[in-house]
């Protein structure tokens, strides 16, 4: 099998990296979609029509409401068709950001992604999830290729709720573990090719930098004022933790967001709290003997990060049927299968109910 790396073909982050949109925008053409959700059209839709018309270039807007379907992709992809466009800027949360990967697909063309939150590492990732009216989970897909700019502003970052910083710890804290499961057992990596050398150390440095600076960046998460702290951990859990994990591999920590959201009450968590969670029944399982696990318990805590599924959301004790649903669900997703040993529905349920 061959190793495979992948990245964007530019990663831009600091305070004000919003005002060059409009001249790298102006290297693809003069026509893009803006994919945006309306609470930040509201906000920044002026601003970056202004920057854009500073380089000639101009906006067609296409607003997402609701979740991420293939009727929403489809409701996109035809209002940008008429448009000719050049490129795709997608601006916001991970939603907006699917939602501009799937256009971008579509219309073969270069992606622009500008998150406007830390949440999770999808603006780096060529991943985009899909979903159906009801929430649940349909497909994952793929773009052929990483987003061509990668436009990180920290200003505008730091001014979201804290609650969505902590997701993107959560999301991040993760991938050391998983791509070195990933990498023990023979998986396979985004791109289907084996993992390289490169994305484990990456993957260590994002844990390495997570857990020197989180507590400091949390502080600052939610105050507009970003810190070197800050900055630093945005790096770690936008770029590091996005190339740690496309091109390193998952496993078990992301395989159970598969099978989380199926015990009542945990649905509606952001997925890197889900992931946070699903972390820790991975080490759990692993039979780690480094302190490890109570290392990172302890993290958790000092950032406020939850450890438990009660901490998720679930109301209570979960009943064995919801837990033993869980466990299948995630052992059917493809991650599953990177880790030491196979496991069994029995084993994974009795370590979720240990993280009851």
């Amino acid at each position: 099998m061959l190793k495979i790396f992948g990245a964007p073909c530019r990663y831009i982050q600091g305070a004000g990296a919003l005002d060059t949109l409009g001249q790298y925008a102006a290297l693809f053409g003069q026509r893009a979609a803006l994919v945006i959700d309306r609470y930040v059209h509201g906000v920044l839709g002026s601003r970056i029509e202004s920057l854009c018309a500073e380089h000639n270039v101009a906006l067609t807007p296409l607003i997402v409401d609701g979740d991420l379907t293939p009727e929403l992709i489809a409701e996109l992809r035809a209002q940008a068709a008429p448009a000719s466009i050049d490129m795709v800027i997608a601006v916001g949360g991970g939603k907006s950001l699917d939602a501009g990967k799937a256009v971008a697909k579509s219309s073969h063309c270069h992606l622009i992604t500008v998150p406007t939150v830390a949440s999770n590492d999808a603006p780096t990732s060529k991943n985009y999830v899909l979903y159906d009216a009801h929430h649940n989970l349909l497909a994952v897909e793929h773009m052929l290729f990483n987003p061509t700019i990668v436009l990180v502003d920290t200003a505008i970052i730091a001014t979201a709720p804290v609650h969505f910083f902590r997701a993107g710890l959560g999301d991040a804290v993760s991938k050391k573990f998983e791509a070195e499961q990933c990498q023990r057992n023979g998986g396979k990596n985004m791109y289907d090719g084996a993992p390289l050398l490169s994305a484990q150390l990456i993957a260590d440095g994002c844990l390495r930098t997570l857990l020197a600076d989180g507590v400091d960046a949390v502080a600052a998460a939610g105050t507009g004022e970003p810190t070197p702290a800050f900055e630093r951990v945005v790096e770690a859990m936008i770029l590091m933790s996005g190339l740690g994990f496309e091109s390193g591999g998952l496993s078990i920590a992301h395989a159970l967001t598969r099978g989380l959201p199926k015990i009542g009450g945990v649905g509606t968590a952001l997925h890197g709290l889900q992931v946070a969670v699903g972390l820790l029944v991975q080490l759990d399982l692993e039979q780690r003997n480094d302190g490890m696990l109570a290392d990172l318990t302890q993290w958790y805590a000092q950032v406020g990060l939850p450890t438990t599924l009660r901490e998720l959301g679930a109301a209570d004790m979960p009943s064995d049927a919801d837990l033993t649903l869980a466990a299948e669900l995630t052992l059917k997703a493809r991650h599953a299968a990177n880790f030491d040993r196979v496991l069994d529905v029995a084993q994974l349920t009795e370590a979720l109910r240990r993280h009851a």
